[in-house]
């Protein structure tokens, strides 16, 4: 089902999920293509971004944010045309980052949510990631909190994906050592070919955290915490003392429902953090730091045009495939930045 210029394909939220989400969860609906009144712009949505904090959202736990109520368009940061105008300060074909349209066709806005964006600069989905949300996390997290210092060991989860990556290749730039974390040969080949780490440990091996240790003889001074689950414990023994830990996300419990079994693991991990003095701090990173954002975009940027930064993306075309490509993103199929391609850039 193409995008049309006659109607307009939104993806809802249909029931919360219990564990990972499945097909009936979400609802595909055809709506008509809103108007728009004077101040306002019509935006069609070119690139769709999905990332990890949207499973979050879809369920009514007491969180940071609103969850999606039910039968509401699923939410997301998107890469939209504006395809009418009757704002002064925007035209017809802008390029424009947005996060209040999500995953549909076609959204109104009055403009004060919006950012243009200058296709000539970088390819505008970049906004999705490097140059968005996930870079600026991966910026802010490892520069605020873990406060890297040359000749100091970085150990970053998922570091084939949009925060880790980023992660990664600042850490290289600010002289730590950089030990990766991601899943499978394939996965490791590119972080070492590709973001200059030093070393890159396959989470899926039998003997992970024998591997860690041994690619970490030092100690670990930085963790970046995207992950949790079976990577942290093998992190967790070989922090050393005044460790920083900056955590964005812990994907590897967001389809849980309940706590993991096994050992009681929270009395340890309270006397390490006391003992070892572990600075252990999450953020939210526009709550936190939307004021430090020209800070990041002018860094990144720079770093970008000088090739000192390298950028993967994964493009699945088609909206409705958000939500198998969704389930994907959260067991760690995807590999690199994760959008889909919802219409073309000119629509025919």
């Amino acid at each position: 089902m193409q995008q049309s210029k006659l109607e307009n394909r939104q993806i809802t939220l249909a029931s919360r999920p219990q564990g990972s989400p499945h097909n009936d969860n979400f609802a595909l609906n055809v709506t008509a293509i809103p108007e728009i009144q004077d101040g306002q712009v019509l935006l069609r949505t070119v690139y769709l971004s999905l990332d990890p904090y949207m499973r979050g959202r879809m369920s009514d736990a007491e969180s940071y944010a609103e969850p999606v109520a039910l039968g509401a368009t699923m939410i997301g940061g998107t890469i939209n045309r504006v395809e009418s105008s009757r704002h002064a300060g925007f035209s017809k074909g802008d390029w424009v980052l947005s996060y209040v349209v999500g995953w549909q066709d076609y959204g109104v806005s009055d403009g004060t949510d919006l950012v243009k964006l200058d296709p000539a600069q970088a390819p505008v989905s970049y906004a999705l990631g490097m140059l968005g949300m996930p870079g600026f996390t991966a910026y802010m997290g490892l520069k605020d909190i873990g406060q890297p210092k040359a000749g100091e060991t970085l150990v970053v989860a998922a570091a084939t994906g949009p925060v880790g990556a980023t992660v990664a290749q600042i850490g290289k730039l600010m002289g730590c050592k950089v030990v990766a974390i991601a899943g499978g040969e394939q996965k490791c080949r590119f972080a070492l070919e590709n973001l200059g780490v030093d070393a890159c440990i396959d989470h899926k091996a039998d003997d992970f955290a024998t591997q860690l240790a041994q690619a970490c003889p030092d100690g670990i001074d930085i963790y970046f915490e995207n992950v949790g689950g079976k990577v942290f414990d093998a992190v967790l023994p070989l922090l050393n003392t005044n460790a920083r830990i900056p955590v964005c996300g812990t994907i590897a419990t967001y389809n849980a429902t309940g706590l993991p079994a096994g050992p009681d693991r929270l009395g340890l991990l309270m006397s390490t953090i006391l003992v070892k003095r572990l600075t252990v701090k999450g953020f939210i990173i526009f709550d936190d730091y939307g004021h430090r954002y020209s800070e990041f975009a002018s860094d990144m940027a720079n770093w970008l045009a000088e090739g000192k930064m390298h950028y993967k993306e994964q493009v699945v075309d088609g909206l409705e495939n958000a939500p198998e490509a969704f389930r994907g993103l959260l067991e760690g199929k995807n590999f690199g930045k994760l959008v889909i391609r919802v219409g073309d850039d000119e629509l025919a």
